[in-house]
């Protein structure tokens, strides 16, 4: 029996939502998913929200109902995996806690914005990361809030150049955890859809959405 997907998509669209969540239905759909792909918020209200087996964010900074947000929240507790990348998971719905505290962390800032950094695998016997090894990434550097329960899988240090108090903090980039029965992963790479052009951040979403989808 195939998985399926949902996957929602909107908010600000300096993240090229449409886009990206095209080329994230497709990546699934070789997976053998069968996939919905539905602009805005307003799907998270419909009854049997549970059936999915994955639940996919593509939306930054928008806004979200109170049965919207519980209804999606009791899905992920039941057991709907809940996967994502960058500000479409990780900056979501920005005022909502109950929504980050399901995620692991919220996105606060990107010093410098678009500049080069480095990943550093920290797992790399996780069957997630394993094989990829450390890599140079050039986008926005995220500096995140995060759930101290989280497994990261990898890092990010600031050089300290664009913001001094933040020399030498060491971030989390990739994780998962738990959320009540649900399986939850993200990853902070992937700004616009180009940047999934870069094997190793295709990789790791690729894998971490198979894994949050069970």
């Amino acid at each position: 029996m195939s998985k399926s997907a949902l996957i929602f998509w909107g908010g600000w669209e300096g993240h090229e939502p449409e886009a990206c969540s095209t080329v994230v239905e497709d990546m699934l759909r070789v997976e053998g998913f069968d996939t919905r792909r539905v602009e805005g918020a307003g799907v998270l209200g419909e009854e049997g929200l549970g059936q999915y087996d994955l639940i996919v964010p593509v939306m930054t900074q928008a806004p979200v109902g109170k049965e919207e947000l519980s209804n999606l929240v009791a899905a992920i507790e039941a057991g709907t995996g809940l996967g994502g990348f960058h500000g479409g998971m990780g900056d979501t719905f920005r005022l909502e806690p109950a929504y980050q505290f399901m995620v692991g962390g919220q996105w606060v800032a990107h010093p410098g914005n678009i500049i080069d950094y480095r990943i550093e695998i920290t797992r790399p016997d996780d069957p997630l990361v394993e094989g990829i090894g450390d890599f140079d990434y050039h986008s926005e550097q995220y500096y995140m809030h995060v759930d101290p329960g989280i497994e990261v899988l990898a890092t990010t240090t600031f050089s300290g150049e664009h913001a001094p108090w933040t020399k030498g903090t060491v971030m989390p980039v990739v994780w998962k955890h738990r959320y009540g029965q649900a399986r939850v992963f993200y990853s902070a790479l992937g700004h616009t859809a180009s940047e999934f052009e870069v094997p190793q951040m295709r990789e790791i979403l690729r894998r971490g959405l198979l894994w949050a989808a069970r």
